[in-house]
């Protein structure tokens, strides 16, 4: 007989993946777009719902409707040696090279450092950095008890606290929501919550994490393919209905808080005013702990994806072995070089993100234009060049001035939606209906 989840274990299994999802930046933008929309704030949520959690959800859904065991998996239908290389470049620049080492410094800036002296901010993250990375790895060490301890364990703490701010603001609000939008939000609120959530980049998660759900589906017993995939879109569905409601709340309550602060320059500043407003001296530690844990959830989830996706890919080397790299990397990187190996990251991320979600959309798109090699090759190679000059173009830093540099520059805003960093979904589009009628055409061809 074919095991099913129940109920119960498919909910534990999506509260893992949103805790895995939900860090300390989902925590801050939507009060920060709250703020900036003001009276807009119900358009601005709709257009941020739509990339926020939409595009988590297709990343999840993509593994499950492929049925793909992995990254690795999924896009070795473009080919091999391409997967070889995606795979650890979307896993260095989400693992220990970009994404990774900033949990420790934004829970050490947000929770700690307002406790902390001014001449000890150093020392004080390094050994905060130390703790973080090794209740980390600890956590990681077992990816099959990763549902207990993040499902089970850190996202109720998380909700409960955070639930206990929302409660409080909704039934004693600070303000309206009647104020004035600011900037595009005063234009196009939709368009301008729709770029946040973009700018997110929970798509590449979504990538990584799905493949932890898919793990911990099978760790319950399932095992027939179709019964997962089905259960691992059922789980991101839990996980982006929870993280949807979440952001609109949040948003919510950064509207309302311009009834008694002005606008501030990040959302992190607001929580924290809004914490004190609401609990005084208290609020401090409530907000310390909703961070610190929601952080540690995130790298937890990091670091146990990067050791089962390079251990898949290369079995000599122990997962044990990876997860100790990948929580010592960013322990150092969080220490000695955080602001310099960001400005190099960003151009990898901003290369990949395209990539990946053309290889999202391609997956979900699978019961309507099916799996053939053509349509991911083409479509692949259509959005490889856009997605090149999107690097670059956060290369300025490095060629600014440059003739070469310029002209790319040049090149690349004439892309239609290049403004909005989206210059590679009019190629991508070419690409992928290129590719299906090639694919059509040998098929039909073959068949003769």
């Amino acid at each position: 007989m074919t095991k099913k989840l129940t109920r119960r274990e498919l909910f534990f299994i999506g509260s893992m993946l949103f805790g895995l999802f939900f860090g300390a930046g989902n925590l801050i933008f939507p009060v920060f777009l709250g703020q900036q929309s003001g009276s807009n704030v119900g358009l601005a949520i709709i257009g941020l719902l739509i990339t926020g959690i939409g595009l988590p959800l297709l990343g999840v859904a993509g593994l499950g409707m492929t049925e793909s065991a992995s990254v690795f998996d999924l896009s070795s239908k473009i080919h091999k040696g391409y997967a070889y290389v995606f795979t650890i470049l979307l896993y260095l620049i989400i693992g220990p090279f970009f994404a990774t080492p900033r949990l420790a410094t934004t829970s050490f800036q947000m929770g700690i450092d307002p406790f902390v002296n001014s001449g000890m901010q150093r020392s004080s993250l390094m050994i905060f950095s130390i703790l973080f990375f090794a209740a980390s790895w600890w956590f990681a060490r077992k990816p099959s008890k990763i549902m207990t301890y993040v499902g089970k364990w850190l996202t109720p703490i998380f909700l409960i606290l955070l639930g206990i701010l929302i409660i409080v603001a909704l039934v004693k609000p600070m303000g309206s929501l009647n104020y004035t939008p600011q900037g595009s939000y005063a234009k196009s609120p939709v368009l301008a919550g729709f770029t946040e959530g973009y700018n997110t980049m929970d798509a590449l998660a979504s990538l990584a994490f799905g493949v932890v759900v898919i793990d911990g589906i099978k760790t319950l017993g399932v095992t027939d393919p179709r019964e997962i995939a089905k259960d691992t879109i059922k789980a991101g569905t839990i996980s982006v209905v929870l993280m949807g409601i979440i952001y609109a709340l949040l948003a919510i309550l950064g509207t309302m808080s311009l009834g008694q602060f002005k606008l501030a320059a990040n959302g992190g500043i607001t929580l924290a005013q809004t914490f004190n407003y609401y609990f005084g001296s208290f609020g401090n530690i409530l907000l310390a702990l909703i961070v610190i844990i929601a952080c540690l959830k995130t790298s937890i989830g990091l670091i146990t994806a990067f050791g089962e996706a390079m251990h898949e890919m290369f079995p000599k080397i122990s997962y044990q072995v990876l997860i100790l790299i990948a929580s010592v990397l960013p322990c150092v990187f969080a220490n000695v070089g955080l602001t310099k190996l960001i400005q190099y990251s960003t151009p990898a991320l901003m290369f990949i993100y395209p990539l990946a979600i053309t290889l999202i959309i391609l997956a979900v798109l699978t019961p309507l234009i099916g799996s053939s090699r053509y349509v991911y090759v083409i479509t692949t190679i259509f959005t490889f060049v856009p997605a090149v000059l999107a690097g670059l173009e956060s290369m300025d830093f490095m060629f600014h001035g440059q003739s070469w540099f310029t002209d790319l520059m040049n090149f690349n805003q004439i892309l239609p939606l290049s403004e909005l960093g989206l210059g590679w979904v009019v190629p991508a589009l070419i690409g992928l209906f290129i590719g299906y009628f090639v694919g059509l055409f040998i098929k039909e061809r073959s068949a003769k």
